[in-house]
């Protein structure tokens, strides 16, 4: 597993190592079972605390995504078809939220962005 860290993101590092994690496991390249690097090797390869890659690795337990087991390591969760769907679904949301925010700014309303949208629906579905 290879992990970036671009030191001069405004985003912290423990999600920047939590995105692309998600992002294996859900995209497929982690499958599950497979077993994450330990916390201090992590650590040690990324030259960053170990706390921080604990936390990553707590949050996306949190999340779902891995299972830790007390003295064998972290692996990859069996992420159910839900929490899949969950992901996919807020992709979606952001994705037509900015539409709607493009609409907006062109003037459109509901009416005429409700009727756009259900004849792509209908020439897409």
């Amino acid at each position: 597993m290879h992990i970036i860290i671009n030191n001069s993101s405004m985003v912290p590092i423990y999600e920047q190592i939590m995105g692309q994690i998600k992002a294996a496991i859900l995209d497929g390249s982690l499958l599950t079972d497979a077993m994450l690097p330990s916390v201090r090797s992590l650590s040690k390869e990324l030259k960053i605390s170990a706390l921080t890659v604990k936390k990553a690795y707590d949050n996306l337990e949190e999340q779902g995504f891995v299972v830790t087991v007390h003295g064998k390591g972290t692996f990859v969760a069996a992420v159910g078809g839900q929490l899949r769907r969950e992901e996919e679904t807020q992709k979606i949301e952001r994705g037509l939220e900015q539409v709607i925010i493009q609409a907006k700014s062109l003037g459109l309303g509901k009416t005429e962005l409700s009727e756009l949208f259900v004849m792509l629906l209908d020439d897409i579905m």
